[in-house]
């Protein structure tokens, strides 16, 4: 065999040990940053309709409120108190947790932190013993698609369009916190958990609440019958910050339904809540 020959077959030789080393490194960059700066996450039900849809991808930021023994993408920590450099989610923040049971991951509206009184009477947030401001909007219509149907109970608000398309027509009013963080939820009717008794927030945790408030299960309901109760911080896993894209369901193997399924509008939709102009304290 010719010089040249010998060369080109060396070239031609594969360092396989190089080539899973630069995969494991490529993988361990990956999980650290999912653990410590930010990683996507999929909404899979209504809870939080208005806010979001199902089918909405998200980015989370995992470094606004420190990190815990939850925060890595893997479960290799054994369970411990508190946070790292951390610090709580402020009244009104949309927040990913792990739910205490199954530890899968949630995301709701944060409304109440150590310390604050929650109540719900007749379907009006109560905090510290003062009704947060509920002020009815115009409905939100929301396109009936594979993700999304007003069916079962809800079926009174599906209504059908001059042009035969489907919504979903859903009463939306405005609340508004004391620190003035605002946002939409639905009210759809008479519930069982629009009302409660006063609940106070001890140390270390926090009442989460869906936007969908009569199809959420969250920190009204006990751990025991697959609620959130009032949950540990050290559950929060991050900070919803915008929409990526979203999808209505229809797609299918087919790649020329991939870009009719997109809900083009939702695109990079903050959800950071508005801040409202609260009045002056005398």
């Amino acid at each position: 065999m010719s010089e040249t020959a010998t060369m080109a077959k060396a070239k031609k030789k594969v360092d396989w040990a190089d080539e899973v080393r630069q995969l494991i490194v490529l993988v361990l960059a990956v999980l650290a940053v999912h653990s410590l700066v930010a990683k996507p996450f999929f909404i899979p039900s209504e809870s939080m309709l208005p806010t979001l849809l199902t089918g909405d991808q998200l980015i989370v930021s995992k470094f606004p409120y420190g990190y815990s023994y939850l925060s890595p993408s893997l479960r290799i920590l054994p369970q411990m108190e508190g946070r790292i450099l951390g610090r709580l989610p402020e009244r009104g923040d949309v927040v990913v947790v792990k739910s205490p049971r199954e530890h899968d991951d949630w995301i709701k509206r944060v409304v109440g932190l150590p310390g604050d009184t929650v109540q719900m009477k007749d379907g009006v947030l109560f905090l510290n013993g003062v009704a947060v401001p509920k002020v009815p909007e115009t409905p939100a219509d929301i396109t009936v698609s594979a993700n999304t149907d007003c069916v079962g109970q809800y079926a009174q608000y599906r209504v059908t369009q001059p042009d035969g398309s489907a919504i979903c027509r859903y009463p939306r009013f405005r609340e508004t916190l004391p620190n003035g963080k605002s946002y939409d939820v639905l009210d759809l009717g008479e519930t069982p958990q629009d009302n409660s008794a006063p609940v106070s927030v001890p140390e270390n945790r926090l009442f989460l609440m869906g936007d969908n408030r009569d199809n959420s299960e969250d920190s009204r309901f006990s751990s025991m019958i697959g609620g959130l109760d009032l949950l540990p911080a050290e559950n929060v896993v991050g900070r919803a910050e915008f929409i990526t894209y979203s999808v209505d369901g229809s797609a299918s193997w087919n790649p020329l339904t991939w870009l009719r399924a997109l809900r083009s509008h939702r695109a990079f939709v903050s959800l950071r809540p508005a801040t409202a102009t609260l009045p002056a304290t005398k």
